[in-house]
C-alpha cells in the first residue's frame, strides 16, 4: 500500500450521498465526474477519507451498507443536485440522528423547500477547470465549518425543528425483520442478474477454515447466517460448522437439521445472504 493510501485509510470517513446513476438532463457520467474531480479532492483536503455507495464491497447488500455508512460516518456530504429522491431519503436518515452533514448542490438545481432553511454550498455543474478549483476550496471550507459547528449548530432538520434526535440502538442498526426483507430483495436482485447474464456461478462448493465456511462465490458463512440455495431461496439457518468433518448443519424452516458435506454434490448452489 502506498504511503498516500495508508494515510487516507487512517482518516475519519466522509460518506458521500449523491446521484450514482445517470440523471435525465445531465451528460452520461456527469455525477461520477463530480465525485472524482470535485468532491473527492475537497473531502481529502478537509482531512477525511471519501466513501461513496459504489465504493463498498460488492458482496455486501448495498442498502444495508449505505444505512450503516450514513449513521456511522464521522461526516456526510450530500449533493442534492437534480433533487434525486434516493438522495433526499438518505439525507433524511442522517438528519434523523442529528449528525453533521454538509449540503451542496449545483447551480442549475432549484432550492428544495423542505431544507431551504439550512446552509448549503453551490458549485458550477459545467466542471470547467477554473471553476472546479474554486469550488473544491469552497466545499472543503464548508466541510470544515460543519465539522467545527458543534452539537448545537448542526446543519440538520432535527435541529431546525427542535425535535428529539434518533439514537443508534446497541448492536445492529438494522432489525432482524428488516434484514429478512432486504435479504429477499437481495436474492431477487441476484436472480435478475443471473437471468441477464451478470450473475455468479451457481456451483458454490464450500470449504471450512477457522470455524467459518467459505463458498466458491466469495461469500462467507458464520453461525446464525441464512443460507441460500441454487435458486437464491433461503433454505435455513446455519447452526453448526464441523471443521474436522468438513460439514455444515442447516436448520430448515420445518425445524429439522440437514447436514451438508464440503465438495459433495449436495453442497452445490449454497451461499450466504450478503450481510
Amino acid at each position: 500500500m502506498s504511503e498516500e493510501n495508508s494515510q487516507i485509510k487512517t482518516k475519519p470517513t466522509c460518506f458521500v450521498i449523491m446521484p450514482i446513476s445517470d440523471v435525465h438532463g445531465y451528460e452520461s457520467g456527469h455525477f461520477a465526474r463530480v465525485y472524482e474531480h470535485l468532491l473527492k479532492p475537497a473531502i481529502i483536503a478537509a482531512g477525511y477519507s471519501p466513501v461513496r455507495a459504489d465504493d463498498a464491497v460488492k458482496t455486501d447488500y448495498i442498502v444495508v451498507g449505505i444505512i450503516q455508512q450514513i449513521v456511522d460516518s464521522e461526516m456526510v456530504i450530500c449533493d442534492f443536485s437534480a433533487r434525486n429522491p434516493n438522495v433526499m431519503y438518505e439525507l433524511g436518515i442522517r438528519h434523523a440522528f442529528n449528525k453533521p452533514v454538509t449540503l451542496i448542490k449545483d447551480r442549475r438545481t432549484e432550492k428544495v423547500f423542505d431544507i431551504q432553511g439550512l446552509r448549503y454550498t453551490e458549485y458550477d455543474d459545467s466542471l470547467r477547470i477554473d471553476s472546479v478549483q474554486k469550488d473544491v476550496s469552497r466545499i472543503t471550507a464548508a466541510i470544515s465549518e460543519t465539522a467545527n459547528a458543534g452539537a448545537e449548530n448542526l446543519n440538520s432538520v432535527v435541529q431546525l425543528a427542535g425535535i428529539k434526535a434518533a439514537k443508534v440502538p446497541e448492536g445492529q442498526i438494522v432489525s432482524p425483520d428488516t434484514q429478512l426483507l432486504l435479504s429477499a430483495l437481495g436474492a431477487l436482485e441476484r436472480r435478475i442478474d443471473t437471468v441477464e447474464g451478470k450473475g455468479r456461478s451457481t456451483v458454490r462448493y464450500f470449504h471450512i477454515e477457522d470455524d467459518k465456511v467459505f463458498f466458491a462465490d466469495g461469500t462467507k458463512g458464520e453461525i446464525g447466517d441464512s443460507i441460500l440455495n441454487d435458486d437464491f431461496l433461503i433454505i435455513g439457518t446455519l447452526v453448526d460448522i464441523h471443521a474436522t468433518g468438513d460439514k455444515i448443519f442447516i436448520r430448515q424452516e420445518s425445524g429439522q437439521i440437514a447436514a451438508y458435506s464440503a465438495f459433495s454434490s449436495k453442497s452445490k448452489g449454497l451461499s450466504t445472504l450478503p450481510f
